[in-house]
């Protein structure tokens, strides 16, 4: 079965073919590094995370470059207003960001371009621009002509008319119209600003993004990313830039993942409406946020609160369970029980290729992954040893790989605690066995309390810390 891609673009799905064969280049809009990155960079980030790592997984070699835009309007107010150098503060950010990357598994990109390093091509870029008519000068500031591009708006479903037509007024009335944008910016006063044939300035916003492609890919790239958020202006104006230029289509496919919402609105720095990526690791592992956005349509908004998280969690460690070693002096189990945890494997590993190959359907896979944890979990519960399980672990350890996901055990500071666990374990048991069970439950119930939960199997009962 081929894989599908929901192209924005195109509005529809369709079979993914890479211009070359077996190889992929993504290219992701990364954040502007103002401040501390929030779970909703983190979201964004995860989704091709996941779509890297499937590609990978299905043979490709991923080419995935995911930049900085460190020269923007607001690095340059916040670092004024905290009186810092403005590329002191962006690298201290991107520095943060990268290790929130780290902390939440998302793989190294193969290059980290930054906006303040990539000016050569820029200005070759805003020249070329200038040239062939798409772009002129006024007074040190550069703007892009929208009306040289024939189906500006195409990407976001936008007419040029209709957005002249909600213009008001013209912001810069030495703009030919009132959409048209900048790719070059005369520089002011204490800004940073570079040399350049219209004058000391800075570039624009999109353009940085074209410039870099064009740099690290050249014309044409497979998988162009972001959130959906970055539709209109950004993506639609990188694309009137760069075909521009090349007279060829930009990326073969357009993705966009939905917004993380915290109270019912979209997370934002501007509106305080956010959670700091630092301040979740700080009380939760990433695989729960990674959870939570496999467990979803990365193109659907996603719901981030106590409920959603904890739910999260649970899911997190039924996962955990179907790792778990076999239960204590198992026998083995019955043949029949072993045949169907082989099937159970195999109709994972195609359940999970299905769902993964109809437009990266994290939450079908999950669905099929948790099938598998059921079936090893039902496996050691009918006694099977530890080498009897291991396929089904090795299976399921692959395929949460392929998601991102550590599943790591929760770091316990037990130490000296495991034989009052121990002692109380027996002290339950004899209750049981003088039939005294609301004493037993009651023991039980307590040491479920400080995360002990106890197993009863006909060989006796086992216990583990959660």
């Amino acid at each position: 079965m081929p894989l599908r891609i929901y192209n924005t673009l195109t509005r529809k799905k369709s079979e993914f073919e890479p211009i070359q064969a077996g190889k992929v280049s993504i290219y992701v809009c990364g954040p502007t590094v103002y401040d501390s990155a929030h779970v909703g960079h983190a979201m964004s980030a995860l989704v091709f995370d996941i779509v890297r790592r499937y590609l990978i997984y299905r043979g490709y070699d991923v080419d995935y470059v995911m930049n900085f835009t460190d020269v923007d309007d607001k690095i340059i107010d916040r670092a004024n207003r905290l009186g810092v150098d403005p590329f002191e503060l962006a690298e201290k950010y991107i520095e943060e960001f990268k290790q929130n990357l780290r902390e939440l598994n998302i793989l190294p990109a193969s290059e980290h371009p930054r906006a303040s390093q990539e000016i050569d091509a820029i200005i070759k870029m805003v020249s070329q621009l200038i040239e062939k008519g798409s772009a002129y000068e006024v007074d040190g500031d550069v703007y892009f002509r929208v009306e040289t591009i024939r189906d500006y708006g195409k990407l976001s479903g936008r007419k040029l008319e209709e957005m002249n037509a909600g213009s008001r007024i013209r912001v810069d009335k030495r703009k030919e119209n009132p959409m048209d944008f900048a790719v070059w910016k005369k520089a002011k006063p204490g800004e940073p600003a570079w040399d350049s044939p219209w004058g000391a300035g800075r570039p624009g916003w999109h353009i940085e993004c074209s410039a870099m492609n064009l740099s690290h890919f050249g014309p044409q790239i497979d998988i162009h990313g972001g959130g959906n958020d970055l539709i209109f202006p950004h993506h639609e104006n990188e694309i009137a830039q760069t075909e521009a230029i090349t007279g060829k289509p930009f990326a073969r496919y357009w993705m966009h993942n939905g917004m993380l919402q915290l109270k019912g609105e979209k997370m934002s720095k501007s509106t305080g409406n956010l959670v700091p990526i630092n301040d979740f690791l700080n009380d939760h592992p990433g695989d729960v946020i990674r959870l939570l956005v496999l467990s979803s349509y990365y193109r659907s908004p996603l719901t981030f609160n106590s409920e959603v998280i904890e739910a999260n969690q649970r899911a997190l460690d039924r996962l955990l369970s179907g790792l778990r070693p076999a239960l204590p002096n198992a026998v083995g189990a019955p043949e029949a029980v072993l045949s169907e945890l082989a099937e159970q494997i195999k109709i994972t590993q195609q359940g999970f290729t299905a769902s993964m190959d109809e437009d990266f359907n994290t939450a079908g896979a999950l669905g099929h992954i948790f099938e598998l944890v059921r079936a090893v979990n039902q496996a050691r519960s009918e006694q099977a040893s530890d080498d009897q399980l291991a396929p089904a672990q090795a299976a399921l350890k692959t395929l949460t790989d392929v998601l991102g996901l550590e599943l790591k055990p929760p770091e316990l500071t037990t130490t000296g605690a495991d034989a009052f666990v121990d002692l109380l374990v027996a002290l339950r048991k004899d209750l049981r066995d003088q039939k005294l069970y609301q004493l037993s439950d009651y023991v039980r119930d307590e040491l479920l309390k400080l995360n002990v939960i106890i197993e009863d199997t006909p060989q006796g009962s086992t216990w583990r810390w959660e």
